[in-house]
């Protein structure tokens, strides 16, 4: 009766959560991507973060229609900080030392790809100022992505952590632990990351993290976002297991959010990024570090499970 009652409450989640997402940004979100009207396109903007907030809302509503009780421990909300520091700081610090490694990586296989001058984002800024009629000298936008990465680094997990929570909360707090009494921890996190992946397929197809217009789209974008995901998945369920919160999956997130795109910053206008190769970590080259990182995890996860079950 657990086992029928868990795979109902997985199914009556995944349709909730699915259903409201595809709908918002199939019907509302794709008419308005790349809109010239001003107030269209920062709408299409606020409904694509607003959408963050689904797969809590999925969590909740499921745990209201089938009666599950709320509970300190199926929250998974505590901090529990106490003898857990490392993990988080494996979501924060952590994830940020894998982006500069990725990028640096990347960079030293494709060095005529890197401008230390940032070319790239100079560049955005000129036209966003130009479009205001501003003018801004070169020091300022120099100190201005100066600021922009000091806040990414130290900042981002309590900037980005409400939206991040509406993330979060539904996939690691409600549907890893879901999982995880359904199937063996490998399957679990291998179809979550599938699942956290797919999730995201309408925004891939309008040019959300890969573009649009490349060899294989949109199926090659979406296929590698849900490996990009599942590799995420794996440490952001790794930290979740050990410390029983969903919170250090908050930060790590968080963190992701707002530090990943520090790494274009550097690239060069002439010799244009492979974007599914990097300089970000969503590149198999810039996200070499954690796809190592989740390997490990992944294994020491499924080697600790043999080891109970002896």
């Amino acid at each position: 009766m657990e086992q029928k009652y868990n795979t109902k409450q997985i199914i009556i989640y995944l349709l909730i959560t699915f259903g409201l997402t595809y709908s918002i940004e199939i019907f509302l979100i794709r008419p308005m991507v790349g809109s010239a009207d001003i107030a269209q396109a920062y709408f299409a903007q606020l409904l694509t973060a607003a959408v963050m907030f689904l797969p809590s809302v999925g969590a909740l509503v499921t745990r209201l229609l089938t009666k599950e009780k709320f509970t300190k421990d199926n929250l998974m909300i505590s901090l529990r900080l106490k003898g857990n520091l490392k993990y988080y700081g494996l979501a924060w610090f952590g994830y940020v030392l894998l982006i500069i490694l990725g990028a640096v990586l990347y960079f030293l296989i494709f060095p005529k790809q890197f401008d230390a001058d940032m070319g790239y984002v100079r560049a955005l800024f000129e036209a966003q100022a130009s479009s205001t009629g501003v003018t801004v000298s070169a020091e300022q936008i120099k100190i201005t992505i100066i600021v922009q990465i000091l806040m990414g680094i130290f900042l981002s997990p309590f900037l980005n952590f409400i939206p991040c929570f509406g993330e979060e909360w539904g996939w690691r707090g409600f549907l890893l632990p879901k999982m995880l009494k359904r199937f063996k921890v490998v399957p679990a996190l291998l179809i979550n990351g599938v699942i956290w992946g797919l999730w995201h397929a309408p925004l891939t197809m309008m040019g959300h993290n890969y573009g649009v217009g490349y060899r294989g789209f949109p199926f090659l974008g979406i296929f590698a976002m849900c490996l990009f995901c599942i590799v995420m998945g794996i440490i952001l369920s790794y930290v979740t297991i050990k410390t029983g919160s969903c919170i250090p999956a908050v930060i790590g997130h968080g963190t992701l959010n707002g530090f990943a795109a520090v790494s274009i910053y550097f690239t060069s206008l002439q010799n244009p990024y492979n974007v599914f190769l990097g300089p970000a970590p969503t590149g198999l080259i810039g996200g070499a570090g954690f796809i190592l990182l989740a390997i490990v995890l992944l294994y020491r996860l499924n080697k600790e499970e043999k080891q109970k079950n002896i």
